[in-house]
């Protein structure tokens, strides 16, 4: 069944705002939160396919149900690229002012929404990180920043040897390794077989070792996997 014959199921666009009000009693629109938690209910799966369908349609309810489902995992995940929140912040909004021109290349049947959004949120990020560093720094280092700033330039390597990597396995790594889902998890988000996640986590580990040995940054990361 596709999202647009989702979209036409009795009863889903009132799902969809009553969700969206619900979310919003609850959580509100003050401050993001970094959030790692992604509730993947049969249930709830249902209902972001159905949000998903309606926010093509230009429904401002469902727009408003995934912003307010997605936002803070979006913030976190930025902002552990970024390493800044109020650059996090603005990127996240971004994203998500620019989802209804995006979402036309989502497909469900490719890959669950959560993973999607992700990827979306990991390439906007990127591409922050890589257009601040292309700005000269006229400043004088002092000492005692010296380790602080080669475990920023590690951690930088380490997220462009990530944009390296095939989408499915970098989707695998983060949610293995950012998100901390278990590989069960995982495989019932991407319609995958756990063999596969393995599969994916051991091929996508090995390549971003070899590319962080080409960017001279020690894989420690990957260490404590």
């Amino acid at each position: 069944m596709t999202s647009t014959t989702l979209t036409a199921l009795p009863g889903a666009r009132d799902n969809v705002r009553r969700e969206a009000d619900r979310m919003e009693n609850i959580v509100g629109r003050g401050r993001f939160r970094r959030r790692r938690a992604l509730e993947h209910s049969a249930e709830s799966e249902q209902l972001v396919l159905d949000a998903v369908g309606r926010a093509k349609l230009g429904d401002d309810d469902a727009i408003r149900m995934l912003y307010l489902r997605y936002a803070d995992n979006v913030y976190g995940y930025v902002c552990s690229i970024v390493r800044d929140e109020h650059e996090a912040e603005d990127i996240t909004q971004l994203i998500f002012a620019k989802l209804l021109t995006s979402l036309p290349r989502y497909e469900p049947r490719v890959v669950p929404f959560s993973a999607w959004i992700l990827r979306v949120a990991h390439n906007a990020a990127i591409d922050h990180v890589r257009a601040r560093r292309s700005v000269p720094v006229a400043e004088v280092r002092s000492v005692d920043t010296e380790d602080h700033d080669l475990s920023w330039e590690r951690g930088l390597d380490l997220r462009e040897a990530l944009e390296t990597l095939p989408p499915e396995q970098r989707d695998v790594i983060v949610m293995r390794f950012i998100y901390g889902l278990t590989p069960g998890e995982i495989a019932e988000r991407i319609g995958r077989s756990e063999d596969a996640v393995h599969g994916l986590q051991h091929r996508g580990r090995r390549t971003l070792r070899a590319e962080l040995t080409r960017l001279q940054s020690a894989p420690a990361a990957l260490k404590a996997a």
